[in-house]
């Protein structure tokens, strides 16, 4: 007699096992004309960002420059008003001097004739 041995399905072809689909689906990618797209406005986006933070610097060296100009406006006010101060100092301590008390006023005695 010859014997038989017993082979199960399973064993026969795998990919028919319970429960599982026997279609093999092909992965899906974004065509090449997705890409470009996509890239073109990441691009854009980080151009935008970009030129946003520039005008922003732009806008501090602005501000930057007009206090600068301020301060030197203001330098230049407080210099002369520190010359107007010794001045009007000079000429009050001339006035209370002891040396300027004794010395006489002047007058005109005459121009010299031609």
């Amino acid at each position: 007699m010859i014997s038989q041995t017993y082979v199960s399905r399973r064993e026969i072809a795998p990919s028919f096992a319970r429960n599982r689909n026997t279609v093999r689906h092909t992965k899906r990618s974004l065509g090449s004309i997705s890409q470009i797209v996509i890239i073109s406005m990441i691009t854009l986006a980080f151009g935008l960002i970009y030129v946003a933070e520039g005008t922003k610097a732009t806008g501090f060296d602005y501000e930057i420059s007009a206090v600068e100009s301020e301060i030197t406006e203001m330098t230049a006010r407080r210099d002369d008003l520190a010359v107007e101060k010794a001045r009007l100092t000079s000429v009050a301590t001339a006035k209370n001097s002891t040396v300027a008390a004794a010395m006489e006023d002047a007058t005109v005695t005459g121009y010299v004739a031609d």
